[in-house]
């Protein structure tokens, strides 16, 4: 049972608030039984692929099916096991007595979201991470799900789906015998595909940069509510890509710091790589919350320097017309003795002295400077 937000302040537009759900973390129902698997009624089928490789080559299968996993275990040979999809609970418990997964392990792996962390399972460990993949429209990103399970001489990566990921790259460097990939194990394996998934958090960031600054730019030049949402919809997108990485940062810290016979001391050091790189990028994820937040505060001391401004105009034209109001309201009471109401030229001598007032009133404001902002002022 996903755990639902908090009602956002009605400030918010629909399209934020179609956003709320970006990254919630998955949690079960009180007194639901340790292991058992949640499957969504709309997850991707599972799809088993494998590359097999050793220093001398590397063999793709595709389509591979639980009970033919079993048989690249034992070998010498490093085997990447690639799921795509969640929606088999049959093949699921295959796949865990094959392999031999802990029920709960599964439970992690099928129960999506979960938070990142690192589990030891003795001759098994259990890593869950958050990829980010941008929008074609660079208007978002989606947030899925990665899980590791890496033993001996192989490793098991499970994704929510197939469509998309970032592993394009080591999949090349496997095929092509490209970097030394293929002379190392299943623990460099496990840093190679970690540290892609770290590096996809900065295009996304960079296409945050550039809204940020557009947002910027709007903020400074015409202000108006569409800004305010923008503002929060990109609040909300900084704090989902926090939450993804934090954890993630806690649970490398702890493989580096405790350490783990599945992972070479060699290995280690490429770890300690990617930590400085979540390091780098948290940082950039503080300081673009600082900038969202300081364009908040600008916005509303532009909106309200806008509300000066209209005020200052009504009050200008307030201030002009009180003293032709009372004017036309004294010689309006038509009481007989009114000397005024007999003369000839009274209707014109009353005309010219509320002009007269008129202009002197707007000579006053423009000499002490209040007309000086409201030629610049756009009211919409």
């Amino acid at each position: 049972m996903k755990k639902k937000p908090a009602i956002y302040h009605n400030v918010l537009s629909q399209k934020i608030a179609e956003e709320r759900d970006l990254f919630n973390y998955n949690y079960s129902s009180p007194g639901t039984i340790p292991g058992t698997l949640t499957i969504e009624p709309d997850a991707k089928p599972v799809d088993i692929n494998l590359i097999d490789y050793n220093h001398l080559n590397a063999s793709p299968v595709l389509n591979l099916t639980p009970e033919a996993c079993g048989q690249y275990l034992d070998t010498e040979s490093v085997s990447w096991f690639d799921i795509a999809g969640l929606g088999n609970e049959v093949k699921w418990l295959a796949l865990a007595d094959i392999f031999g997964l802990h029920p709960l392990l599964l439970e992690d792996i099928v129960n999506v979201p979960q938070r990142s962390k690192f589990e030891d399972y003795d001759k098994q460990i259990l890593v869950i991470t958050q990829m980010v993949i941008p929008k074609t429209n660079k208007k978002g990103f989606w947030i899925e799900q990665v899980s590791f399970v890496l033993g001996k001489n192989y490793l098991l990566t499970v994704q929510e789906e197939s469509e998309r990921d970032c592993f394009e790259n080591v999949r090349d460097r496997l095929t092509k015998n490209q970097g030394i990939i293929r002379q190392r194990g299943a623990d460099y394996l496990f840093y190679s595909l970690w540290d892609a998934i770290i590096d996809g958090y900065y295009p996304v960031l960079e296409v945050c940069e550039d809204r940020i600054e557009e947002i910027e730019e709007k903020v400074l030049n015409n202000p108006d509510r569409s800004i305010l949402n923008q503002i929060y919809r990109i609040k909300r997108q900084l704090l989902a890509l926090r939450r993804a990485l934090w954890p993630q940062r806690n649970a490398l810290n702890t493989i580096i710091r405790d350490g783990h016979p599945l992972i070479s001391s060699d290995v280690q050091i490429y770890l300690r790589d990617c930590y400085d790189h979540i390091v780098e990028i948290i940082d950039m994820i503080e300081i673009y919350r600082e900038l969202v937040a300081s364009l908040l505060e600008m916005y509303v001391s532009a909106m309200g320097n806008k509300m000066n401004e209209i005020m200052k105009i009504l009050t200008v034209i307030s201030a002009i017309f009180i003293p032709l109001t009372f004017i036309a309201g004294v010689y309006g009471m038509n009481f007989e003795n009114m000397p005024e109401l007999k003369w000839y030229y009274g209707y014109f001598i009353c005309l010219a002295c509320m002009l007269g007032i008129a202009i002197a009133l707007i000579y006053s404001f423009w000499r002490n400077g209040w007309f000086k902002n409201i030629s610049n002022l756009e009211v919409k």
